[in-house]
């Protein structure tokens, strides 16, 4: 049996701790988590990481070994990451809504699995469904903002 692949947008994960350089310990946490959650993680970074990054030894290390895969210098990491989404039907974990690119990815909201990172440990956002469903089960069936039925 094969796991299911959740792509991890591995710039937004490593950029995640506020404040502070990106970090390499959170890709290496969030993989960990997935892997835990029972997923197969394909961790995506844009070529900018690779002078951002606060251990460059150990995510050199982690590219050549191609636990990270680096999209090409002068590319758009997101595509890539919303592309091979569609192409493979994964889950992605990130915090970025890619907004400026629902217009080619109207699907993208769906497949999107946020989080945070505290002190190293990651915690998921867990939805029962998608996100389109989850908003019509709260909907007033009366459509008066929940007051009962209609006079």
């Amino acid at each position: 049996m094969t796991k299911q692949i959740v792509l991890v947008d591995g710039s937004n994960v490593a950029h995640s701790t506020e404040g502070e350089k990106a970090q390499l310990a959170n890709i290496v946490a969030m993989r960990e988590k997935m892997q835990e959650e029972g997923f197969d993680p394909v961790v995506v970074v844009d070529a900018a990481l690779r002078h951002q990054i606060d251990d460059t030894a150990g995510y050199e290390r982690l590219v050549e070994s191609g636990v990270v895969r680096q999209a090409p210098a002068g590319t758009d990491a997101d595509y890539f990451l919303l592309s091979f989404a569609r192409e493979l039907d994964a889950r992605i974990v990130s915090n970025d809504r890619f907004r400026d690119r629902l217009n080619a990815f109207p699907d993208a909201a769906d497949r999107l699995i946020r989080y945070m990172i505290v002190e190293r440990e990651v915690v998921l956002e867990r939805r029962a469904g998608k996100r389109e469903a989850g908003k019509a089960k709260r909907r007033d069936p009366n459509g008066n903002g929940g007051r009962g039925p209609r006079a």
